[in-house]
């Protein structure tokens, strides 16, 4: 990667010297930037895809970001793979040490019980209590790298390795709205009732996505997320402010 030079100054360094392209059948490739999670090069993904909706080149279709990798769609009557490739090649990135959350969300959960009902087997397979569990899990700050299964489904990296589980061996049929759960290194908000095999540990009443809003998605790539426990009473009033309209989610206690 580029190297930080006298003065402060960060050397700009072409995507085709850090990345590798792959083809994706005869209208798409993909920009490869690394073969792990890493904060750093999500980073890299992100800054050239808003390089690319910054300014479109001729052919490009859509761009789809990944935890390591862009995936790019393109018009084969307007451009190919070569002509695209060496466009995005040419295109210079700073060095990405992760780069630091623009706003950071902050996610009231009630952990356990009914809302949590994996939170006793997750303390038990991990050797903590349950609240060390509640502390590690909301102590943590995560980032998005990318929204899939689901609509506002975002993945939230990076877990604390004290809390790294496999998925659940038997899916449950119908996860709750709003269930908060983890699996791996990735934590995550269930954002409509679906089958889901991750360990539940609690639930927020809040939503986190309409195609209504604009955009369709409370969080974006890039954000942060912080949970704050709640207790249930606070729990159910937020659930009445969300369903009058009238709840506003806080970003490091200033109203979003």
């Amino acid at each position: 990667m580029g190297a930080r030079m006298a003065g402060g100054q960060v050397r700009m360094q072409r995507i085709d010297a850090r990345a590798r392209f792959l083809p994706v059948g005869d209208t798409a490739f993909a920009v490869e930037f690394g073969t792990r999670i890493d904060p750093a090069i999500n980073a890299l993904v992100h800054r050239t895809a808003a390089l690319l909706a910054a300014a479109p080149p001729e052919g490009l279709v859509e761009t789809v970001p990944s935890f390591r990798s862009l995936l790019v769609h393109y018009d084969p009557r307007r451009t190919s793979a070569q002509a695209l490739q060496m466009f995005i090649g040419a295109l210079e990135l700073e060095d990405a040490a992760g780069d630091a959350p623009a706003r950071v969300w902050r996610i009231p959960v009630l952990y356990g019980g009914e809302a949590g009902p994996d939170l006793a087997e997750v303390a038990a397979a991990t050797g903590l209590s349950e609240p060390e569990v509640i502390a590690l899990h909301a102590g943590t700050l995560y980032r998005v790298y990318v929204q899939g299964f689901l609509p506002g489904f975002a993945y939230l990296g990076d877990l604390p390795e004290a809390l790294d589980l496999p998925r659940r061996t038997t899916p449950r049929v119908r996860v709750p709205p709003g269930s908060v759960a983890i699996a791996q290194r990735m934590s995550g908000i269930y954002p409509v009732e679906s089958p889901g095999g991750w360990h539940l540990l609690g639930n927020t009443p809040l939503r986190f996505f309409d195609p209504l809003w604009s955009p369709p998605t409370l969080f974006a790539p890039g954000d942060g997320v912080r949970f704050v426990p709640v207790e249930a009473d606070e729990h159910a009033a937020t659930r009445e402010a969300v369903a009058r309209g009238s709840y506003r989610v806080e970003t490091e206690g200033t109203p979003a």
